[in-house]
């Protein structure tokens, strides 16, 4: 797994610390970030379906990255009702 940064944006979204808004649904992941790309030193959190992650300011340029999707996990109603295949889906809104 690679480990991005948000070094690729114009540098008034960084000066103005724009935030990056991720929605997750369905399957649950193990999310990893710091300000490093060595994997042994990173944070972690999991994220379950309907989180919301926002970073913004100074954390705009931390590496950061999904290391693992859970299986089978999703909940049930978006199985069932919604036809979700036990995936994820990350929807992610940021300003350039």
């Amino acid at each position: 797994m690679a480990l991005p940064s948000d070094h690729d944006e114009s540098s008034d979204s960084l000066r103005r610390g724009l935030p990056v808004v991720s929605i997750s649904i369905g399957e649950f992941a193990t999310f990893l970030y710091g300000d490093t790309r060595i994997k042994k030193k990173l944070k972690r959190i999991f994220l379950y379906s309907g989180d919301v992650l926002i970073f913004g300011g100074k954390s705009r340029l931390i590496y950061h990255g999904v290391k693992q999707i859970s299986q089978y996990r999703s909940p049930v109603p978006l199985v069932t009702e919604f036809g979700l295949r036990n995936d994820r889906l990350s929807l992610t809104f940021r300003q350039f």
